[in-house]
């Protein structure tokens, strides 16, 4: 690159108030190349040496034109960002793009987050960027490309949005927005924390492609694979029971709220530009899995299934309310009753709703009831769907009519 080019690439950083944090740990025979390289691009750099005992400290004596930041112990990758964050801040930065020190990515890979940055126009929501590595390519360790689906299918779960990479540290954080959320990780998995929680406050968090180079010879990972992976689907587990007990249902009623119940119910519950299939589909759902007998697991499980489907969620969490108290005996009764079909037994006109009064009375033909309910909430779901199919393909016709 020419020193054109690169006046071009420092006046963008400056116009966008942008730097590039580099955290740092024992990683002696990268760091160098890998600052050097992002120098060609800009001074604005912050360097985060996290307690190294390798000669990290004597290497950043040479780099005397970037902010370096030494500190004593090691405090994990999370921990050291959260105070980048802070320090960006006080530097007077109002974004932050964070590449590992390893030496897997590549610097000129910078154009591709300012290039996305200087789409945004004022106004429009705040953004976080992801390194999209593509996983899926010649080179990509399986191990980590595993991970990465794992993590990618659990964001999905508790946030509604997809990406492809969710666990890439080359990115471009708001920094200010970053140190206003309170987080509680300080190892890899903080940079989960990151993501689903700036989802949660409506940023614009999507992904961008980036290159990757996995040299085994010379790249160090402190990445440890059960510690690290436990941590992980410890915070996933939490993240499951805030987002469907408080962020979900939180901002469903925010959006009720500001759009009325006619915009909200054609816009949410409806969605117009969803095909009458997933329409379908999101309902039959629901009736699925409120008349499953899965008791106490029914909201977790509706969650859970219409993310893997790629259906409404609030459409199908609305549908599986079908199990309400004043329709319970109703719906253990016809499972009791389709139990008793299905064995072979016929319609059991002993058997009355009233003698249905309390568990104990579940649980002495659990065997029939749970294979009666299963083959009830199989058939009607078949059933509601086709039903909702035609009607909302119904629908659809007419307004293509009338437009």
């Amino acid at each position: 690159m020419n020193l054109n080019t690169s006046g071009v690439y420092q006046n963008r950083f400056k116009a966008l108030n942008c730097c590039v944090l580099v955290p740092t740990y024992n990683n002696e025979r990268t760091l160098a190349s890998v600052v050097e390289g992002l120098m060609v691009y800009t001074n604005q750099i912050i360097v985060l040496n996290d307690g190294s005992t390798d000669n990290t400290r004597e290497i950043l004596q040479h780099f005397t034109q970037i902010e370096v930041r030494n500190f004593q112990k090691n405090r994990g990758k999370g921990k050291v960002l959260k105070k980048g964050f802070k320090i960006a801040e006080e530097l007077g930065y109002d974004y932050a793009i964070t590449i590992d020190s390893d030496g897997q990515h590549y610097p000129d890979d910078l154009d591709v987050f300012l290039s996305e940055l200087e789409k945004r126009n004022p106004g429009d929501k705040e953004i976080l960027l992801i390194g999209d590595r593509n996983m899926g390519s010649d080179g990509v360790p399986g191990v980590s490309a595993t991970g990465n689906d794992f993590s990618s299918y659990w964001y999905l779960v508790v946030t509604g949005f997809q990406l492809h990479d969710t666990q890439s540290g080359y990115r471009l954080y708001p920094v200010k927005v970053m140190n206003s959320i309170t987080f509680y990780t300080w190892k890899f998995e903080f940079e989960i924390e990151t993501i689903v929680k700036a989802t949660w406050r409506k940023i614009d968090v999507k992904n961008v492609p980036i290159k990757v180079l996995y040299d085994q010879k010379n790249r160090v990972s402190h990445f440890r694979p059960f510690w690290d992976i436990v941590r992980i689907v410890l915070l996933y587990m939490w993240f499951v029971l805030v987002s469907f007990f408080w962020i979900h249902p939180r901002n469903k009623y925010r959006d009720f709220k500001q759009k009325g119940f006619k915009k909200f119910w054609k816009e949410d519950i409806v969605k117009s530009n969803e095909s009458s299939a997933k329409k379908a589909t999101a309902i039959a759902l629901g009736i699925f899995v409120g008349l499953s007998p899965f008791w106490g697991v029914h909201t977790f499980l509706v969650f859970v299934l219409a993310a893997f489907l790629k259906v409404n969620k609030v459409t199908a969490f609305l549908f599986s309310n079908i199990s309400i108290p004043p329709f319970i005996p109703i719906i253990v009764y016809l499972s009791f009753q389709t139990g008793s079909l299905v064995m072979g037994k016929g319609w059991d006109w002993s058997l009355k709703l009233q003698h249905i009064s309390s568990t104990t009375d579940v649980f002495l033909g659990l065997g029939q009831y749970v294979l009666g309910s299963l083959v009830l909430a199989i058939t009607a779901s078949i059933l509601v769907w086709i039903v909702f199919y035609l009607l909302f393909s119904v629908l659809n016709q007419k307004q293509i009519i009338k437009s």
